[in-house]
């Protein structure tokens, strides 16, 4: 077998691993999600019964699937260790993992095209991948301090200390990853979190309180009040990590030096939203929570206009030549119908850009990729400048 017949593979067998990871990681992750958004909207949704069992703080009925349910929560937990007990738990360990095993296959593995951008910091794909797991680690542990710190009995401190947190971590990103990797890390960041809070904090609260049950013991109420706390955590980090799982796609989000300002916004409309919805489901009173909706809404404008494309202050001349030798040193290599980077066996979503007329066809793309945006040349291996990102973009305006 020749070299381009075992790139071709390497490639095929690379997209097959990507491809799974990235099933098992929706279909846990959906899992988990599910879960969570169902139990919190179960306790917000509570009522006090007449006659209930000691110990019960609220009960709900609920209608699905043409069949009613009736669950009751207790206070801090059951006077008997019930015989059956369904734990919640694998749906968040394995979208972890099928997380970072799309990390490793995406990002590490092909860290000079997706991970680092020399513009932006020149160091090794090694130096980057150790950068990256130390990062994750230091920012579970920055934020499990920040839970365990005197700021962690005020809610609204401790959400405002945490939202500073994962901000200052995606501008850190900014400085030292391609725009691409930083936002996936941002990403990677919050759900290790949310996984770390399943795996380090609300399983083992849970499993000392079935302990202490076992023993004959009143549980410790302050074990399950830690546990609820991270998940309502999680609750509301939810929506804001699944936008930056897909950030990757959009590269209007991080295809600039401000997208540490879109993490924030993200945050804000994520989190505002969830939080209109837990109220709508605890029956709070509308004009209580009713702010919310607003707010995430002028948050979202905000973080459009941010990621708004620049307007071209000047007309240039650019002739077909020029623009097609921009085109042939810093696209050809991957968009040609034979490849030379050894990434790639075929053309990138089989985009080839290697005649004016290949240019034309594709020419939404190139302006949104890389022209409004730096999000190519990948990790722009071939160091494009802003003056050829003008001249480029000049060329396609004028034969728009």
């Amino acid at each position: 077998m020749n070299s381009a017949a075992h790139l071709a593979m390497d490639v095929f067998i690379a997209d097959w691993i990507n491809l799974i990871l990235r099933w098992a990681h929706m279909v846990v992750g959906i899992g988990w999600i599910g879960t969570s958004f169902y139990f919190i909207a179960l306790d917000y949704g509570l009522r006090k019964e007449s006659g209930a069992s000691p110990g019960v703080q609220g009960a709900a009925w609920q209608v699905h699937g043409g069949g009613f349910y009736h669950v009751e929560k207790f206070t801090v937990a059951p006077p008997q260790l019930p015989e059956h007990l369904v734990w919640f738990r694998w749906e968040a360990y394995l979208t972890w993992v099928t997380g970072f095993g799309l990390l490793v296959i995406q990002y590490y593995w092909n860290a000079r095209a997706y991970l680092i951008d020399p513009t932006v910091l020149e160091i090794s794909p090694a130096t980057a991948v150790l950068i990256s797991v130390l990062s994750l680690v230091a920012g579970w542990f920055a934020y499990d301090l920040l839970c365990r710190s005197p700021i962690g009995e005020k809610p609204a401190a401790l959400a405002y200390a945490v939202f500073v947190l994962i901000v200052a971590a995606a501008y850190g990103f900014t400085q030292v990853f391609s725009g691409r990797g930083a936002f996936i890390h941002v990403g990677s960041l919050v759900g290790t979190i949310m996984a770390a809070n399943v795996f380090l904090v609300i399983i083992p609260n849970q499993k000392k309180m079935v302990a202490q049950l076992i023993a004959g013991e009143a549980p410790d109420a302050r074990l399950g009040a830690i546990g609820k706390q991270r998940s309502v955590h999680n609750n509301y980090l939810t929506l804001p990590v699944l936008l930056m799982m897909v950030s990757q796609h959009y590269p209007m989000l991080y295809g600039h030096a401000y997208s540490w300002l879109v993490v924030a916004l993200i945050l804000l409309v994520g989190g505002l939203v969830r939080h209109f919805i837990n109220r709508a489901e605890a029956g709070d009173d509308f004009n209580a929570y009713s702010w919310a909706a607003p707010v995430a809404l002028f948050a979202l404008i905000c973080a459009m206009s941010a990621t708004a494309p620049k307007q071209a202050t000047a007309t240039l001349q650019v002739a077909d030549d020029e623009a097609m030798r921009i085109v042939a040193h810093h696209c050809a290599s991957c968009h040609a119908r034979k490849p030379t980077h050894p990434g790639f066996a075929e053309a990138p979503k089989h985009i080839r850009l290697e005649t004016v007329a290949d240019l034309r066809q594709y020419a939404r793309l190139v302006v949104a990729q890389a022209v409004q945006t730096n999000a190519m040349p990948l990790g722009n291996e071939t160091r494009m400048s802003d003056e050829e990102r003008a001249k480029l973009g000049a060329w396609l305006r004028a034969r728009q």
